[in-house]
C-alpha cells in the first residue's frame, strides 16, 4: 500500500473542519499540506466582504512556521472582477500580470520564486467571499496543484457552511428559549398595561437595543411602554413614543402590514431615530465596514411589527437596533414574538372587558342603594373572590315594610356563572316583592322555594330574612327566618357577640317546605351582621377558618358605624384568606332609634388592632 501524504493531510483537514468554530482555525491544516506539494513556494489567503473590502490576509512560505497575518478594512473596488458567482473559480496567471488594485496578495506572491500563480476564488456566503493563491515554479504539476487546491477549498466551504448551520441552530435554540420565556412572562399577567410593559422589557437587550409598544386606537396609535438599554435614550424613546408625529404617521401606516418591515438610512430621515451626524459626515466604505465589524458607531435600524390576534390589529411593537446587521433578528422570529405578544395582549383586553361586564352585571344583581332612615344605620359590602370573575350568586337587600319594620335579606346561590346569576336575580326580586307587600318572612321563603321547584332549577340556594320591628320602649324585635344560611351575629352595645339561632332547609331542594321564625330583641347600639359563607370559610395557610376568629374580630369593632364594620370584616377576611375563592357579602344594621340623651360609644380602634394580632 502506497503512503499518500496528501490523502492523509486531507483526512486530517476534514476532521479539523468538523470541530472548528471558525474557518481561520483551519489555516495551519490547509497551508502546510499545500506547501508540501512539489513546486509550491507560498500560499496567500484573503477574505473579502460583499462590498469588496479586504478584511483579512494570511501568507505563509515553504520552510517557514510563521505566517504573515494582515487584518484590515481596505476598500478595493477593483477586486469586483474577481468576485465568484456560485461555484469556485480556478485561474492560472503570471505574477507579473497581477495588479495591486485587484490583487493585494501580489506583494507576497512576487517574493516567491517561479513567477506563476494558481488561484481559486470561492464564495463563503451571501455576505462575503475568499481566495487562495499559490506561488508555483516550473516543476509543479499544475493539474495536481489545482486538484489539491479545489479539494482544500471544498473543505473550507463545508467548514464555513457547518459553522453557519450550527450558529443558526444555536440561535434558533436561543430564540425558542426566549419565545418560551416571553410567553410565560406575558401570560402571567391579565392587566393590559402590565402585559404591554412586559413585552417591551423582555425584548431588550436580547432582541434589540430599544423597544416601543403602541395600542391601536380610533384616534391613532396610543403609546403604552418603552424601554432601552441606556437610561438617557429610554427617556428620548418614551418622548418619541408619546409625541413624535413622524412615528405616529409611520405606525398608522404600518399597523395594517402583514409582516415586519425594516427601516434604515434615508427611510429614517426626519424621524427621531435618524443619525444626527448623517447630514454632515462623509463616511467611507471602510468606516461603514468598521462599524459592521463591531468598531465605533452602528447606524440605527428600526423594525415595526404589527400585533395581530384573532383577525384584528391590536397595535404595533417597534424595535430600535444599534448593532451590526448580522445580529439583527429575522422576520420569522419577530413575527412569532409579535404573535405571542398580541395573543397575551388580546387575552388581557378580553379579560378587562369581561371583568367590566361581570362587575356591571353583579351591580345589577344587587340593590343600587339601601334605604335611608334616621332610625337605622345600614351598610353592605361585596367582595368578588373568583379570579376568573364569573358572576357570583351572593345577594342582599333591605326592604321597608308597610308596618314600619325593615326586612333584611341575604342569600347565596350554589355555584357561579350565568345560571347562578339568573337564580340570584329571581331570588332577590321575588323576596323583595313579597316582603314589600307585607308577606311574612316564612311565607316569602316558602313561595320562593315553590318558584324554584316550578322552574326546575338545577341549583339550590340559602337565604335568611331578618325582620326588625321597633317597639315603644326603644328596643327592636328581631325575627329571623332562615333557609340553611349561616346564622347572623349580633354585636351588643357592651361588646359581646352572640349568634342568632336559626334553621330551615335549603331552597330549591324539596317541594312544600315551610319555614319558621325565631325571635330575639335588640337594644341601644346593638348591631346585626348578616353574611354569606365566603366570609366564614376564608381559610389561612394553617387551615384555620375565619369563622373561628370572627366573633373576636367583630367584638373589636364595638362602637363603629355600619359601613366601617362591613368594610373592615370583608377586608380582614380577604387578608386572612390563603385559600378559597368564594364571594363575600355582608349586610350590617345598627339600631340608632335611641332617646336623645342616649349617646353612642366612640369607636375604639385599639380594640380592632388588638383583635388582628
Amino acid at each position: 500500500m502506497v503512503d499518500d501524504p496528501w490523502s492523509s493531510a486531507l483526512h486530517r483537514l476534514w476532521q479539523a473542519a468538523s470541530r472548528a468554530e471558525e474557518v481561520a482555525a483551519l489555516a495551519d491544516d490547509v497551508y502546510a499540506p499545500l506547501l508540501a506539494t512539489r513546486g509550491v513556494h507560498r500560499v496567500v489567503g484573503t477574505r473579502w466582504d460583499g462590498r469588496h473590502v479586504l478584511r483579512y490576509m494570511r501568507a505563509l512560505s515553504a520552510g517557514s512556521d510563521t505566517p504573515v497575518i494582515v487584518a484590515t478594512t481596505r476598500s478595493m473596488p477593483g477586486a469586483a472582477v474577481r468576485e465568484p458567482g456560485g461555484e469556485p473559480v480556478v485561474d492560472r496567471l503570471e505574477v507579473a500580470g497581477l495588479g495591486d488594485t485587484v490583487w493585494p496578495e501580489a506583494e507576497f506572491l512576487r517574493e516567491a520564486p517561479g513567477g506563476s500563480v494558481v488561484s481559486c476564488t470561492f464564495r463563503l456566503d451571501q455576505r462575503g467571499w475568499a481566495a487562495l493563491a499559490l506561488a508555483v515554479d516550473a516543476s509543479a504539476d499544475l493539474a495536481a496543484v489545482e486538484s489539491r487546491l479545489t479539494q482544500a477549498v471544498d473543505v473550507i466551504v463545508a467548514c464555513h457552511t457547518g459553522i453557519l448551520q450550527r450558529g443558526r441552530e444555536a440561535r434558533r435554540g436561543a430564540d425558542d428559549a426566549l419565545l418560551a420565556e416571553a410567553s410565560l412572562q406575558m401570560d402571567s399577567s391579565l392587566d393590559v398595561e402590565d402585559t404591554l410593559r412586559r413585552v417591551a422589557r423582555i425584548a431588550v437587550p436580547a432582541v434589540a437595543d430599544g423597544a416601543l409598544v403602541h395600542l391601536a386606537r380610533t384616534e391613532g396609535p396610543e403609546f403604552v411602554a418603552a424601554t432601552h438599554v441606556a437610561v438617557q435614550q429610554q427617556r428620548a424613546l418614551e418622548a418619541a413614543g408619546r409625541d413624535d408625529p413622524w412615528l405616529a404617521a409611520l405606525l398608522a401606516r404600518r399597523g395594517e402590514d402583514e409582516d415586519t418591515v425594516f427601516l434604515s438610512g434615508a427611510a429614517l430621515d426626519g424621524s427621531p431615530f435618524a443619525d444626527p451626524t448623517a447630514a454632515t459626515a462623509t463616511a467611507t466604505d471602510a468606516d461603514a465596514d468598521a462599524a459592521d465589524a463591531g468598531e465605533g458607531h452602528h447606524p440605527t435600524i428600526v423594525s415595526v411589527s404589527p400585533l395581530r390576534a384573532r383577525g384584528r390589529v391590536l397595535g404595533t411593537i417597534t424595535f430600535v437596533y444599534q448593532r451590526p446587521e448580522a445580529r439583527l433578528p429575522d422576520s420569522a422570529f419577530l413575527r412569532s414574538l409579535a404573535t405571542r405578544a398580541a395573543l397575551a395582549i388580546d387575552n388581557a383586553l378580553l379579560y378587562e372587558l369581561r371583568r367590566t361586564a361581570v362587575l356591571s352585571l353583579q351591580e345589577h344583581l344587587l340593590p343600587s342603594q339601601l334605604p335611608v332612615t334616621d332610625r337605622w344605620d345600614l351598610s353592605a359590602s361585596y367582595a368578588v373572590g373568583d379570579p376568573m370573575l364569573d358572576v357570583g350568586g351572593d345577594f342582599y337587600d333591605a326592604v321597608l315594610r308597610p308596618d314600619g319594620s325593615i326586612a333584611l335579606l341575604i342569600g347565596d346561590v350554589c355555584g357561579r356563572g350565568a345560571e347562578a346569576a339568573a337564580l340570584t336575580g329571581l331570588a332577590r326580586h321575588t323576596l323583595r316583592t313579597l316582603l314589600e307587600e307585607g308577606t311574612d318572612a316564612g311565607t316569602a321563603l316558602s313561595r320562593l322555594n315553590r318558584a324554584l321547584r316550578q322552574e326546575r332549577a338545577s341549583r339550590f340556594l340559602t337565604a335568611v330574612v331578618a325582620t326588625l320591628t321597633p317597639r315603644a320602649d326603644g328596643t327592636v324585635r328581631l325575627s329571623t327566618c332562615s333557609a340553611g344560611h349561616p346564622p347572623p351575629l349580633v354585636l351588643r352595645g357592651d361588646g359581646t357577640v352572640s349568634e342568632v339561632l336559626s334553621g330551615g332547609l335549603l331552597l330549591g331542594v324539596l317541594d312544600d317546605v315551610s319555614y319558621e321564625s325565631r325571635e330575639e330583641h335588640l337594644t341601644a347600639d346593638d348591631t346585626l351582621v348578616l353574611f354569606t359563607d365566603g366570609l366564614t370559610e376564608s381559610r389561612e395557610a394553617g387551615g384555620t377558618f375565619f369563622e373561628s376568629v370572627l366573633p373576636a374580630r367583630l367584638a373589636a369593632l364595638r362602637g363603629s358605624d355600619a359601613a366601617h364594620i362591613a368594610e373592615s370584616l370583608a377586608r380582614q377576611a380577604r387578608a386572612f384568606r390563603d385559600s378559597g375563592q368564594d364571594d363575600i357579602a355582608l349586610l350590617v344594621a345598627r339600631w340608632t332609634g335611641l332617646p336623645p340623651d342616649s349617646g353612642l360609644l366612640p369607636p375604639d380602634h385599639r380594640l380592632e388592632q388588638a383583635a388582628l394580632r
